[in-house]
């Protein structure tokens, strides 16, 4: 039993010693970053991933004092280099840049995953997000969403749309228009936008979802004509393209995004130091100019905000994932 007197010292000696143990903690999360941080890029080098980190690495350095090194480690949708950011040290020196296939859906597209994106990465910062535009071939006999739609419903089962992969954005987005329009349209798959967009272009296929810069080629070369944008806004490049919303589909939003993660359990403070200098380095000139020229429409906000934002995407998602069952493994 201890006297009243040796308690009240003993207290007072816990107290200090936490005290001093949290300054400690604090001086060293203070002290981040005092060695250069690895951003983790799932994707290869030249992508629009890549390009983004690449692109806010110089404002980050000269805010850091330390380089950013950059981490290419594509393959299997996205989720090789999201697990290496999953599994890495809680530390602030190990980020990832994530995106809607290995954050949003793939647990529901894959049996099992190597790691739990809700309980194993932080959100950060939304980067960047980027619409689909509707692309079809340059004859089509519709100008416009609602044409496309009454054209589609009237061929029956005979419709068939290309998409750059299975359960990428590109395909997700047009099973979700499948589903407000009310039409059906059978999905054939390709290994990315060229072959894809050459597909409808030649007539093989007849409507196609895909970034704009990745159609821009066939578009100016009058084999293919675009008819919607899938994102709430217009875009900036093309004021004149109606979104789905307002060709009478109200509430119609699709849109391929991207942002920051750390492993979780890394320090509050260093994961609000990482949100609020990236924020800083998205307003950077350069960088918003370099995004303008990939279509990117820069994101930023709060760490708060990326989560409820990937949370929301993933009900979306993951009902339209279960309805078309879409697998990959």
């Amino acid at each position: 039993m201890i006297h009243l007197p040796a308690k009240r010292l003993f207290t007072k000696a816990l107290a200090t010693a936490c005290t001093a143990l949290a300054l400690v903690s604090f001086s060293a999360h203070a002290e981040w970053p005092d060695k250069p941080v690895r951003v983790v890029v799932p994707a290869p080098a030249g992508s629009s991933l890549d390009v983004i980190v690449r692109g806010m690495a110089e404002p980050l350095k000269a805010k850091w004092g330390q380089p950013l090194v950059v981490e290419n480690k594509p393959g299997a949708g996205g989720t090789i280099g999201m697990d290496a950011v999953a599994k890495a040290a809680p530390d602030g020196y190990t980020l990832g840049i994530g995106f809607n296939g290995p954050i949003a859906f793939g647990p529901f597209m894959f049996k099992k995953m190597p790691y739990d994106p809700a309980k194993d990465l932080l959100p950060i910062v939304l980067t960047t997000s980027q619409p689909n535009v509707l692309a079809v071939p340059a004859n089509h006999p519709a100008n416009n969403l609602r044409e496309f739609v009454a054209w589609a419903k009237s061929q029956g089962n005979k419709v068939s749309y290309a998409s750059v992969g299975l359960g990428s954005s590109s395909h997700l987005s047009m099973e979700l228009l499948k589903t407000t329009a009310g039409f059906e349209a059978t999905h054939v798959p390709f290994n990315g936008s060229p072959p894809a967009a050459l597909s409808v272009a030649q007539g093989e296929t007849q409507a196609l979802l895909a970034v704009e810069p990745a159609l821009l080629s066939l578009v100016q070369g009058g084999r293919l004509k675009l008819i919607a944008v899938t994102s709430p806004q217009r875009l900036p490049s093309r004021p004149d393209l109606l979104t789905v919303a307002e060709s009478g589909f109200a509430g119609f939003d699709a849109l391929a995004w991207n942002g920051l993660f750390a492993p979780t359990g890394t320090p509050v403070d260093v994961v609000n130091r990482i949100n609020a200098d990236v924020n800083a380095a998205m307003n950077d000139v350069a960088f918003k100019q370099n995004m303008a020229k990939q279509g990117l429409i820069i994101g930023g906000g709060t760490a708060a905000k990326f989560k409820a934002f990937i949370d929301s995407e993933s009900r979306k998602w993951g009902a339209i994932i279960t309805k078309a069952d879409i697998k990959l493994d």
